[in-house]
């Protein structure tokens, strides 16, 4: 009981700040522009960029070697499956909703893309949460502890922009704040989900972790080279959403080494 209590605990920040970043679409009130438009797409590729490698697929290597496996393996054939996965959601989703208009229909289907692949991104960072709270619990050592609360707060301060990646285009988009600020929550809600399953299926779930990793990896990096640079640079004078891109890539970057 007290480690899923501190895998609830762990996971539950991390996904406040999910709620913080979302929270974001409601100091714009006004319709945002194009240019500033470019700007969020940019970020979020640099955001999904960075975090398929640092914490993602970098994990997904480390957690495989230790139990034996050679890196590579589960890391390419993850990517692989989370492109794949994610481009037969692409081809299924404009048959899923019709809209009046192709670009109504254009617009839902990016939007869908990105919240799918930022919460398959949270599936594993929810479980790596859990079970590092919960393996900490049940050691009861001080360093376990903090190795815990580090992991936490450094998830914690990359979900933020991650939801905001989410809600924002949303907002622009036309959809009301509230709205929008639900789908960036629900994006995040699937990690104390998982990070409290996962806590009583520990053994099982452990070596599967570098395959899920690598997964959500592929997933994100499908969205980034399909819909958010494209989206960067649509129709772009000068070099906006450019400079979004290596904003969002040095940000998320330093966080993860930071506090990695």
């Amino acid at each position: 009981m007290e480690a899923v209590l501190w895998a609830a605990m762990g996971t539950g920040f991390t996904f406040f700040m999910t709620i913080l970043g979302s929270a974001t679409v409601f100091f714009f009130r006004k319709p945002i522009s194009e240019r500033t438009q470019r700007i969020f797409y940019g970020f979020a590729a640099g955001v999904m960029i960075a975090a398929s490698v640092w914490s993602l697929l970098l994990p997904a290597i480390e957690r495989a070697e230790k139990l034996g496996m050679q890196g590579w393996i589960p890391a390419s054939c993850g990517v692989v499956a989370g492109i794949f996965f994610l481009m037969a959601l692409d081809q299924a989703l404009p048959r899923l909703k019709q809209f009046h208009t192709k670009a109504r229909n254009e617009t839902w289907r990016r939007n869908a893309l990105m919240a799918a692949a930022v919460t398959l991104h949270n599936v594993p960072e929810g479980m790596a949460v859990g079970l590092t709270c919960a393996l900490a619990a049940a050691s009861g050592s001080s360093g376990g502890f903090a190795a815990a609360a580090a992991l936490a707060l450094g998830i914690g301060i990359q979900n933020f922009p991650e939801g905001a990646a989410i809600s924002l285009p949303l907002r622009k988009e036309g959809k009301r704040p509230q709205m929008a600020f639900a789908a960036g929550v629900l994006s995040g809600a699937v990690e104390p989900l998982f990070g409290v399953l996962v806590v009583a299926v520990a053994g099982a779930a452990e070596g599967w972790m570098p395959w899920l990793l690598s997964f959500a990896a592929g997933a994100m990096l499908y969205v980034v080279v399909e819909e958010l640079i494209p989206q960067a640079h649509w129709q772009e004078e000068g070099s906006m959403g450019t400079l979004g891109v290596m904003a969002g890539f040095l940000v998320m970057m330093i966080l993860d080494v930071a506090l990695g």
